[in-house]
């Protein structure tokens, strides 16, 4: 009898959920679980779409550490001067530019050097110091970031020392006669240069540090704060964009702090560069400076004039300015890798900005040149941009400046 009577309830507790379960789908009971997934959006709408006004509040522009907002715009892209050169190649073309996050200073040895520290902790499995990468950080960042044909495929570390590393030998070789062996060995490592400018890394370099940042960052906001949207990814900064940021807001401006003038009314530098023939220490630095040693443009960008010059996204092409767009353009052909047999000119890449060995007519704001792909140098860093995806946060433009 007692048998009988639990068969009987067991019965009447299954036909109870089951009618349950059919009444959830019949859109009789509310929302259940996570109110954005596709049932409870379904079950929630009421027939009906969803509102116009309706939106993910949980959602908000995330704003990067050390990045600044460069608002959308419009600006003449070219020479702002005289093309002393005649080269023909910069000719003005009005651009409209998107809003943007760009890097307030170029990338420091400093915060380049935890991109390579990481690199060889996971080629080779430890740290110098015998620290193995977090098991958790090893298979959400860096197993990603190498991941072929659905595989991580584990770096050797001769590979990112040639690749990766920035080529110090570069402040030894680039000059005839020149005594640059103390900054080979000093440069990148030294706490003495924490804050100066990475150099010597190559285009592909520096594309590859912009997929790590980002793939580091959304590694601790998705594990660590639990937040389900990723950030945009880090990026160069298109030659178009680099420009409308550097003049900072001034149309047809010269050079980032808008005035034609090198020097302010107290006669000052007011960039990193070579203002004369064997003249390198009037602007109170004989190499690279420390970031952010003179005083930023209107956008709060520092050194968007001289110290290095900075790799951009684009290829050169002597004619770029007019057949590209002129909505947020770039020219970006992919590279080649044939060696030294490659005569593909997509592989030249354009630097902007000038550096600490440059004359004043590569601090122009619409000076543009190029290196090789592959090709690094002592005067040459770069800095990260972000694309603004919107729905602001509000904390765009405190930055504390």
């Amino acid at each position: 009898m007692n048998k009988m009577l639990f068969k009987y309830k067991f019965l009447s507790y299954a036909l109870i959920a089951s009618s349950v379960l059919f009444l959830q789908g019949c859109f009789l009971f509310g929302k259940k679980g996570d109110p954005n997934s596709l049932e409870s959006r379904i079950n929630g709408s009421a027939g009906e779409i969803i509102p116009f006004e309706q939106v993910r509040s949980d959602y908000s522009q995330y704003v990067p550490s050390g990045m600044v907002v460069v608002p959308n715009g419009t600006f003449h892209m070219g020479q702002a001067d005289e093309d002393v050169p005649a080269t023909q190649i910069n000719l003005n073309k009005q651009i409209t530019i998107s809003a943007f996050f760009m890097d307030q200073t170029e990338v420091t040895n400093n915060q380049y050097r935890l991109f390579t520290d990481v690199l060889l902790a996971y080629s080779e499995g430890r740290q110098a110091q015998g620290e193995e990468l977090p098991q958790e950080y090893q298979e959400g960042v860096m197993d990603k970031l190498f991941l072929k044909n659905g595989t991580p495929v584990r770096p050797d570390s001769i590979k990112v020392m040639n690749e990766m590393y920035p080529d110090t030998t570069r402040w030894s070789t680039e000059y005839a006669h020149h005594m640059g062996d103390p900054l080979m060995e000093y440069y990148f490592m030294h706490p003495a240069f924490d804050d100066y400018p990475v150099v010597g890394v190559d285009w592909q370099a520096a594309n590859f540090f912009c997929q790590w940042r980002t793939m580091h960052l959304n590694y601790y906001r998705h594990t660590v704060e639990g937040d389900p949207y990723p950030a945009p990814r880090f990026r160069l900064p298109t030659e178009a964009e680099w420009e409308y940021a550097s003049r900072g807001g001034r149309d047809m401006a010269k050079y980032p702090w808008g005035s034609p003038y090198l020097r302010n009314t107290l006669g000052c530098m007011l960039a990193n560069f070579k203002p004369g023939r064997g003249n390198y220490y009037d602007d109170g630095f004989a190499y690279t400076g420390p970031v952010a040693q003179y005083f930023p443009n209107d956008y709060g960008l520092y050194d968007m004039a001289g110290n290095v010059a900075e790799w951009v996204l684009d290829a050169y092409f002597e004619s770029s300015v007019p057949v590209v767009w002129d909505l947020n353009p770039v020219y970006n052909p992919p590279i080649t890798k044939a060696g030294k047999n490659d005569v593909n000119i997509n592989n030249r890449r354009v630097i902007r900005g000038g550096s600490w060995k440059d004359i004043a007519y590569y601090c122009e704001t619409g000076a543009r040149t190029f290196q090789h792909w592959d090709s690094s140098s002592t005067s040459i860093g770069f800095r990260c941009a972000m694309t603004y995806l919107g729905r602001s946060s509000g904390e765009e433009v405190d930055l504390g400046r």
